[in-house]
């Protein structure tokens, strides 16, 4: 029975809170607390294997100071970038094929845009490694056509293999979210641009892009984000040494034992990606992830 005209039932608000603040709780318990004091580390100092709880920004600037700790920084988003605009070239054709002229082989084609989603992750890493190995099917297939006389270490442990590897690990992020926004675009837009006399490059500017432009956000926002974080790949891939953050990160929590530096460059990532989140906000790009 309603108390005050326009007040809300109590069975509604228990059973609001009901569903609610088990998630909110299992999440702020086992992600929010545990990243905000891994977060906090940052501002804590270091000195050898001793972590002092004094505020300090020396972290910070230890980072801005560092020429060798810039040049990760500039890598990483160098990297994250390429990565994003090669899966944005690759993906948009196919998703434009998906959703307008697979017909009834949309479902076979999505399932073999899914399909990798499904395997482990370090086995389509290792399985790059097969393919562009010395020994790999690349090598052996360049040998073999008589473009190289001996198989080349050179498609291996470097940018050029870690970027192909990122590109295809990322990829199905990129289609999904262009899928999704090319499947709600209105055909009669489409129609109408072209019975007014638009030319199609001129109706995919002027009509199609704008409309899909949140979705080609999200997945540009999926992908950068994604690659900006990963160490994995660099590690397996990209060769020794700290080759983007995520391996900087990895050594300093790991040999270094150095959390508060490890911490800070956590924070500079995360305050990027919060920094792209609330830009693209207000474009509608969250609506799409």
């Amino acid at each position: 029975m309603l108390g005050k005209r326009g007040s809300r039932p109590a069975g509604r608000t228990w059973g609001f809170w009901g569903t609610f603040l088990p998630p909110f709780l299992w999440l702020s318990g086992f992600y929010l607390v545990p990243l905000g004091v891994l977060l906090s580390y940052a501002f804590l100092r270091h000195e050898y294997v001793t972590i002092l709880p004094e505020f300090t920004w020396d972290n910070f600037h230890q980072i801005a100071q560092g020429v060798g700790y810039r040049h990760t920084l500039l890598r990483t988003v160098g990297v994250a970038s390429l990565v994003t605009l090669i899966d944005l070239i690759l993906a948009f054709p196919a998703a434009y094929c998906l959703a307008f002229q697979a017909g009834r082989f949309k479902g076979l084609l999505s399932l073999l845009i899914l399909l990798p989603l499904w395997s482990s992750y370090l086995v389509r890493v290792f399985a790059w490694r097969i393919i562009l190995g010395t020994n790999g099917i690349l090598n052996s297939l360049l040998v073999t056509l008589g473009v190289l006389e001996q198989p080349s270490p050179w498609f291996l442990y470097n940018l050029f293999s870690m970027t192909v590897t990122l590109c295809y690990v990322w990829l199905p992020f990129m289609v999904l979210p262009l899928v999704t926004a090319l499947e709600r675009l209105p055909r009669r837009l489409l129609e109408a641009a072209a019975d007014l006399g638009a030319a199609p490059w001129q109706g995919f500017r002027q009509v199609t892009l704008p409309l899909v432009l949140p979705g080609l956000l999200a997945g540009c926002l999926s992908v950068f984000s994604l690659t900006l974080g990963d160490y994995i790949t660099p590690t397996l891939i990209g060769g020794s040494g700290d080759i983007l953050v995520g391996n900087l990160v990895a050594s300093q929590f790991g040999v270094a034992a150095n959390w508060p530096l490890g911490s800070a460059f956590a924070v500079l990532m995360l305050g990027l990606l919060f920094t792209l989140m609330v830009f693209l906000a207000r474009r509608g790009v969250l609506e799409n992830l």
